[in-house]
């Protein structure tokens, strides 16, 4: 595998380019080229420029309206839903969490219900954007079958991705964001593309044997972490992301995908709370307390801290040299 090395703002203007001369407007193309950027730049390379050439599909299969206004409606004081009017996900967030800030920052607690988007990014910059404003962050999406349930063979649920971040002023903020499978199907295929075997417990082969070989569990099914712990979640996301959100179940949105590879249609919910509001006064030297003694403790690592420590180098990231040819080829 050849690798090439490209800066920071190069990767940007790569995604961006790709986007706006695929048909996104200038809002959509910025938005979705800051998350690829957000990607590449954090570590989070199964969700950068890897997902630009599905992104290209969805465009121009027309499943995705490239030129979509989001429109922000208020459900109740505390309640928001965004309906993207089928954009790609990260326009309707920008213009959803601002709002979303504001009435969790006077009320405590709000909730952001997203609908008519297409989800195909990392969920942690949604969370990290609250923990950047002194709020507790939880969100979730679902996806289309591709993980079977606890004793299941057979894919039902989304990869279902659960991300979750709570804001320590003055520190990084803790900040995770996982999928419900064993291991999130992005870092499936590029284990398959770049020829590397997946932990024992990923998924099954196509005749229901578990495989370490993740082009054989691409063509089978993925497993949930944690067996029947995971499974649970996974529900809980379906039913959060979907049943609240009135969107997609992840068989519903395989039954109404046009397969056109790129992400379908589906809901997301984001959930805020103030620990200000709630916890008072104190809960800064509490929360920091917490953390520096679980920091303490030999071989510990917080979640979200190796996201921040990538972030510190500024310096070009190496990108697969063919998925770069790739995507210059899509530029029209």
């Amino acid at each position: 595998m050849t690798l090439i090395s490209l800066d920071l703002n190069e990767i940007y203007k790569l995604a961006y380019d790709a986007m706006k001369s695929n048909g996104c407007d200038e809002a959509n193309a910025k938005a979705l080229a800051q998350i690829i950027y957000s990607a590449e730049r954090d570590g989070s390379h199964s969700h950068g420029l890897f997902r630009v050439p599905g992104y290209v599909k969805a465009l121009r299969s027309g499943k995705v309206n490239g030129k979509a206004k989001p429109i922000v409606e208020s459900l109740t004081s505390s309640v928001i839903r965004v309906k993207g009017g089928n954009c790609f996900a990260p326009l309707a967030q920008k213009i959803g969490l601002k709002k979303l800030v504001a009435v969790t920052s006077e009320l405590g607690i709000g909730l952001l219900s997203l609908t008519e988007i297409h989800h195909f990014a990392a969920l942690w910059p949604e969370v990290e954007y609250l923990a950047e404003n002194k709020l507790v962050g939880i969100a979730c999406t679902a996806y289309m079958p591709s993980v079977a349930p606890a004793g299941g063979k057979k894919p039902f649920f989304g990869t279902n991705p659960i991300a979750f971040s709570y804001p320590i002023p003055g520190e990084d903020p803790i900040v995770y964001d996982m999928a419900t499978a064993a291991m999130a199907q992005g870092e499936v295929q590029l284990a398959a593309r770049d020829g590397k075997r997946v932990p024992a417990g990923t998924g099954l082969d196509i005749n229901g044997e578990l495989t370490d070989d993740p082009k054989k569990i691409l063509k089978g099914v993925l497993l949930p972490f944690g067996g029947y712990k995971g499974s649970a979640i996974a529900l809980m996301v379906e039913l959060l992301a979907a049943g609240v959100t009135g969107e997609q179940f992840s068989y519903e949105a395989k039954e109404n995908d046009n397969g056109d590879g790129g992400p379908p249609q589906g809901g997301q919910l984001i959930i805020a709370i103030s620990p200000k509001l709630i916890a008072g006064k104190n809960w800064v030297k509490h929360s920091k307390d917490f953390v520096a003694r679980l920091s303490a403790i030999d071989g510990v690592r917080v979640p979200g801290k190796r996201r921040h420590q990538n972030r510190l180098n500024n310096g070009p990231r190496k990108i697969n040299a063919d998925l770069i040819e790739t995507i210059k080829s899509l530029l029209v």
